[in-house]
């Protein structure tokens, strides 16, 4: 009699797990399908939204490109110098090289009676006729014409020549598109509106995609373009059927896998194990003295050994817990920073008393509270980091974690501190869960430190520069007012205020540099950089230092050079602290020299004069930092920066400097190579 129940009851197990677990796939495949082809359609739709807005935003910042680009060019002294000399063919060659490494289609000069050279595509009719004017004399327009590509162009005016005047363009060609398209990830069209004046429009064509269309303004606020882009539904109506196969395959394998693991585990699992049953209650209750019985069958007798065994380790576990527990508890007592564990929903289990008497509460009363609302941290926007930026979230991830906070007590006073978090553990009470510590280590006074470094640096910044700069453009109005008049007296008076303001100027700009690398705020802007440009800059700088030790700067570079990838406000930086050092040590009345050469995907320039030379020590000490020379000096001293910036900036733009000694032995040359705008780019894609 007992053996056909238990056959039934194998039968009736089987079978009922079978068919609740073909319903429920039933139900899930029907709505996973469902929710798959709704999620499908959202996701295109958005996706392709996104995509419109994105492109629309990626169309203003070419916009805004083109604007600078013609401010920047309509400012250049070598536009200027080209058309005083009316030299077309190397003005052609310059709007050209301009044109192409601005990334424009074209750029041209317009005199009064038109078109005077361009260099690049030719200038459309329409960005010809743009009319003067606009946001700091620059005028943009976005110009779209039915049957013709659409055109970002802008003019300015040439400040130094009156009645001349530029105009910058780039066409949003089928190569623009393609581009587009390509930085979009879904292809990307920009037409002519022809009468379209809604907003961002989506639409949906069964069986062949999505398409979004956004109008482009100008600057009148009138439609002048719109930007089109397409996304196909082949490719997801492909992926939501791969989905729904792999989703019905993965199905029918776990019905199938149930039934058999549900035939085997019902056959094993049918015999009487009431004894051990109980065992295993008293063993989960706590009672871990009395022994588990013995029962009959070969696997039931291993089974009732093992968890025998289990209950003498789990006797032996306990009594070892405890153990390490108070061993736990006298070290957590006396430990001086905050120590606090979290079960894992991150709530209070456990506060040491440092941590409970800078908190203000007990360890009673902090127990089962969420540390969140216990140590109350907050972002410098006000929101609480515990979803976005929880080290003990991260712990569990990473092993190991910690992260700098913002405390706020109840008082509203803040403390900085550095909580280090632990892997979870298994939990010592009763019952299932897991543990994690934490360590806080206050950091208030480090932290105010930081800020009032950084106060520092803002107030320097906001102090000298702002109050020099305005000293130095007073300045250059006064040498216009005494150019013309035979007035010795006050040019000389004028010439030493105006040293004076340049060496000035540039201790600040050492020590912002240098106050800029201590904090992290070192970043280069790396664009096409002209080093022709650069050197010519930094000679205008550095020439009233120049005359006043009757010195001759002699300039012999390769021309053109090309053109390396930097940033061009940090190299002028690094000549002027180079023509400066040469002045300082070389005799009055020598000749300083500007060299160059072009190597293997890098340019070489140097500063040479004719000083004392290196120090006994190697070239390598000139460029330590606060150090300087013991050779005599003008009494104008520098703080020992110049140099130390100087291949701080060279080396944050991927190349090097050194220092050797000067033909013949004599004088010092100082080295800077960078590598050219194409190494550097190759460098970034491998």
């Amino acid at each position: 009699m007992a053996a056909p129940k238990s056959r039934s009851l194998v039968t009736l197990l089987v079978a009922g797990t079978v068919a609740l677990l073909c319903v429920s796939v039933a139900v899930l495949f029907a709505v996973g399908s469902g929710l798959l082809s709704r999620l499908v359609e959202e996701e295109s739709r958005a996706r392709v939204g996104l995509a419109a807005r994105t492109a629309h935003e990626t169309i203003d910042r070419d916009v805004e490109a083109v604007a600078t680009s013609a401010r920047l060019l309509a400012e250049r002294p070598t536009l200027s110098r080209l058309l005083a000399g009316d030299d077309r063919a190397a003005l052609a060659e310059f709007l050209d090289r301009f044109a192409k490494t601005s990334g424009l289609s074209g750029a041209a000069v317009l005199g009064r009676d038109g078109l005077i050279v361009h260099g690049g595509l030719d200038p459309p009719q329409a960005a010809v006729e743009l009319p003067p004017g606009g946001t700091g004399g620059v005028t943009t327009a976005l110009l779209g014409r039915r049957g013709e590509a659409v055109v970002i162009a802008a003019r300015a005016e040439i400040a130094s020549i009156p009645g001349d005047s530029i105009r910058v363009y780039r066409t949003l060609d089928e190569a623009a598109m393609a581009r587009l398209t390509e930085q979009i990830g879904l292809e990307t069209r920009v037409r002519p509106p022809e009468g379209w004046e809604l907003g961002l429009e989506i639409t949906t064509t069964p069986g062949a995609g999505w398409t979004a269309v956004e109008p482009l303004h100008g600057a009148s606020d009138r439609v002048e373009a719109t930007v089109e882009v397409f996304l196909p539904s082949a490719g997801a109506e492909a992926d939501l059927a791969s989905v729904r196969w792999r989703l019905l395959g993965v199905s029918l394998g776990i019905v199938i896998g149930a039934a058999v693991l549900g035939l085997i585990l019902a056959r094993r699992l049918t015999r009487p194990l009431a004894g051990l049953a109980r065992a295993a209650d008293r063993i989960g209750t706590g009672d871990l003295n009395s022994p588990v019985p013995r029962a009959g069958g070969r696997e039931t007798a291993q089974l009732a050994s093992t968890m025998d065994e289990m209950r003498l380790r789990l006797l032996e576990t306990t009594d070892e817990l405890r153990r390490r527990s108070a061993e736990s508890d006298a070290i957590l007592t006396g430990v001086v920073e905050g120590v606090f564990s979290v079960d894992a929903n991150r709530r209070i289990l456990y506060v040491n008393a440092p941590m409970a008497a800078s908190l203000g509460v007990t360890p009673e009363a902090a127990a089962g509270t969420f540390c969140g609302d216990l140590l109350n941290p907050v972002e410098p926007d006000g929101t609480r980091p515990c979803e976005s930026r929880c080290p003990i979230l991260a712990a569990r991830v990473r092993g190991r974690a910690f992260a700098a906070e913002t405390l706020v007590a109840s008082d509203g006073s803040k403390r900085s501190v550095v909580i280090t978090s632990s892997a979870p553990t298994v939990s010592a009470a009763p019952g299932p869960g897991s543990v994690q510590f934490q360590v806080l280590r206050d950091e208030t006074e480090l932290e105010s430190g930081r800020r009032l470094r950084d106060l520092v640096v803002a107030n320097i910044s906001h102090e000298f520069r702002t109050p020099l700069s305005a000293q130095r453009a007073s300045l250059e109005m006064l040498r216009e007012r005494l150019s013309g008049e035979d007035r010795h007296e006050d040019r000389t008076l004028f010439e030493a205020i105006d040293r004076a303001s340049l060496r000035l100027m540039r201790l600040v700009d050492n020590l912002l540099e240098s106050a800029r690398i201590e904090a992290g705020r070192d970043m280069i802007r790396l664009a096409p950089v002209a080093l022709d440009e650069v050197v010519e800059e930094a000679a205008d700088l550095a020439a009233p230092l120049l005359a006043l030790r009757k010195q001759t700067l002699d300039v012999e570079i390769p021309y053109p050079l090309p053109m390396v990838s930097g940033d061009s406000a940090r190299l002028v930086q690094v000549f002027v602290n180079l023509l400066a050092n040469a002045n300082k040590y070389a005799p009055e009345a020598s000749a300083i020299r500007v060299g160059g050469e072009v190597l293997d995907g890098s340019v070489s320039l140097w500063v040479e004069d004719e000083g004392p030379g290196l120090p006994p020590e190697g070239g390598e000490a000139l460029f330590g930092r606060f150090v300087r020379s013991l050779a005599e000096e003008p009494a104008e001293g520098g703080m020992g920066l110049g140099l130390w910036i100087v291949r701080s900036i060279v080396t944050r733009h991927g190349g090097r400097v050194s220092a050797a000694a000067g033909p013949g032995g004599r004088g010092t040359r100082i080295v800077v190579t960078l590598p050219e705008a194409s190494a550097t780019r190759a460098a970034a894609r491998a």
